[in-house]
């Protein structure tokens, strides 16, 4: 029971990830697996290899906590692999309904990990600030045209890992901000393993970098870092605003116009249906969030 709840955790994080502007390390937070996730993926070095040769491949998985990292790496395949056409399509037919869903979340989110920070300083308040400007300004920057060459793919996916497990940064916004979101996602739906694979090294790679640097600054400096983090979630509620004007658009691989940049405005009637369910859906959201954060509390509880 233990291993599939945590496999539907990796489901969640991989239905984030698809979203352009959803974080799969925002779900990663809440559902109490952040600090475990990081160490985990610290953990597979050099150390780990010698592990393997002088004591066998027991101890070396046990070194690099393999069967947590595999089962949440399954989730988060599955939800990529079997959910990208429906997030797809939901994005085209439901965009309003969506975004509300995970405005909701990302909100309760951020109430979520500002809760963690044990003493509020002018440095947290400051790092706070700097958060939510910052992911402020990339929710709100232009998207660019890069030509999706196997090196563009490749600092692409080295890049956007980085975003992916930073609560409140969306590596999928990343991608779509380097014009390069619909190639992935195309070379993902269409099973394009040579594009799939140079992204997945690249982002590897990236991964290893950066999950140490963060670990590393969480173990030494929490309080500041949940700062940080919960004002890139709150910046990032720029970018899942729910009502959009699309003032240009581009076409993408099948020569079908959609929307290329966007500003937020208010819903025009505040009684009718959709903002209702709207509103609806935002809440559910953000119950998620709560009842994620007791099922962990219940969790943590039962392993002391």
């Amino acid at each position: 029971m233990k291993h599939l709840w945590l496999y539907l955790k990796g489901i969640a994080m991989g239905c984030a990830d698809v979203v352009p502007g959803v974080s799969g390390g925002t779900i990663a937070f809440i559902t109490g697996i952040y600090t475990e996730l990081l160490d985990s993926i610290k953990s597979v070095n050099l150390q780990a290899l010698i592990v393997l040769f002088k004591q066998g491949p027991k101890a070396a998985w046990q070194a690099i906590n393999g069967t947590f990292l595999v089962t949440l790496l399954a989730g988060i395949l599955t939800a990529i692999l079997t959910l990208a056409r429906l997030i797809h399509y939901l994005l085209d037919q439901h965009a309003v309904l969506l975004w509300s869903f995970f405005f909701g979340l990302i909100l309760a989110s951020s109430l979520h990990m500002a809760k963690q920070i044990k003493q509020w300083q002018p440095t947290t308040l400051f790092a706070l600030l700097i958060g939510a400007v910052f992911a402020a300004y990339i929710s709100i920057a232009s998207p660019t045209s890069i030509e999706p060459s196997y090196l563009n793919i490749f600092i692409a996916g080295s890049i956007a890992i980085c975003a992916m497990i930073l609560p409140g940064i969306s590596g999928s916004f990343i991608l779509l901000l380097m014009g390069l979101y619909a190639p992935v996602l195309e070379a993902v739906k269409g099973l394009q393993l040579d594009i799939m694979l140079i992204f997945a090294l690249g982002a590897g790679i990236g991964l290893m970098l950066f999950s140490r640097l963060l670990s590393w600054l969480l173990h030494r400096y929490q309080d500041l870092m949940f700062s940080l983090l919960t004002g890139f979630m709150l910046g990032a509620l720029l970018k899942v605003w729910p009502w959009k004007e699309t003032i240009s658009y581009r076409l993408n691989s099948k020569g079908l116009e959609v929307p290329f940049e966007q500003l937020n405005r208010l819903p025009e009637w505040l009684s009718s249906d959709q903002v209702i369910a709207a509103l609806v859906l935002g809440f559910i959201g953000f119950l998620c969030v709560i009842l994620l954060e007791k099922v962990s509390v219940n969790e943590s509880s039962e392993k002391v």
